[in-house]
This record gives structure tokens, C-alpha cells and sequence, in this order.
């Protein structure tokens, strides 16, 4: 077994080889190789799992042939049912690459659609009405947002 650490920045290979996925055998080997063969530190085994991810991802992909619009897709459901499956109110994903070009300006506008607020204001009801146990604070706040009150400086937009 090959004993990996942080140190020796094993990922970079990782993920190049996982784009090189293109059938079954080929991503049960990259899985023997990465959690059978290899010993992982704490940070590694992160590593490890997201190339194989990424490995299965572009085997579907290469054997499906996906659109664009359909690898959009997958990123977002990955990223909802791994590390956001209670997540009621909608996710951002901010690219600050896009703040080197001007026409991207609007990309960083601190906006919120209609349909987003509204299902805040629709969690944050819910959460009073379960008599949700929050600091004072916490609880003043979801009564704003229930009221109306668009947080943290946000201001609506209509549906792109």
C-alpha cells in the first residue's frame, strides 16, 4: 500500500488522470488505486474522493455525451445532495476570476430573486412557527424577513 500525504500534493495527478475516465474498468481501477491501494492523512482521503467523483463524472459524460448546460446540472445536484441536502433557501457559487473583467459586473450585485425571498421568508416563518430554539437575535431576524425585510443589504430581482 503507497502511503500519501498532504505534503507530497498527489491530487494534481489525481484529477488529471480522472478527466481521462472513459469506461467502467477504467474507473474501477482509479477506485482500487485511490481507496484500496493508497493510504490517505486527513487531508488526502478529501483529495482522493473528489478525483474519483470527478473520474466518474467524466466516464458518464464521455458515454452519455452531456451538453454544457447538463454538466451545470450535475455540479449543482452533486453539490445539493453531498453537502446540501437540507438546504431550503437556494445556493451561490461567486467565480472571482469574473472580477478581473468589467463586463461581469453584475455577476457581484448583491441581488436576490423574488422566488428565493420568498422561500426564505417561508423557512424563516416556519421556523418561528415550530418555536425554533435561537438566540434573540436570531429570532428578531427571521421576523424581519418574514415582515419583508430584505437581509444584509440584498435587493430583489426579477426571475432571470
Amino acid at each position: 500500500m503507497k502511503k500519501v500525504t498532504e505534503e507530497m500534493n498527489p491530487q494534481k495527478e489525481w484529477f488529471e488522470k480522472a478527466k481521462e475516465i472513459r469506461n467502467a474498468e477504467q474507473l474501477t481501477d482509479f477506485a482500487q488505486e485511490l481507496l484500496e491501494d493508497t493510504q490517505h492523512d486527513y487531508g488526502t482521503v478529501c483529495h482522493a474522493i473528489a478525483a474519483l467523483a470527478i473520474g466518474a463524472a467524466w466516464y458518464g459524460a464521455h458515454s452519455q455525451g452531456i451538453t454544457g448546460f447538463q454538466a451545470g446540472f450535475i455540479m449543482w445536484d452533486f453539490i445539493k445532495q453531498w453537502e446540501y441536502s437540507n438546504n431550503k433557501c437556494g445556493l451561490r457559487i461567486i467565480d472571482y476570476d469574473k472580477m478581473l473583467y468589467p463586463q461581469y459586473e453584475n455577476k457581484f450585485d448583491k441581488i436576490i430573486t423574488h422566488k428565493q425571498f420568498k422561500k426564505m421568508q417561508e423557512v424563516a416563518a416556519e421556523k418561528l412557527k415550530e418555536k425554533y430554539k435561537a438566540h434573540p437575535d436570531v429570532l428578531k431576524h427571521w421576523e424581519s424577513i418574514v415582515s419583508g425585510t430584505v437581509p444584509f443589504g440584498y435587493k430583489l430581482v426579477k426571475e432571470d
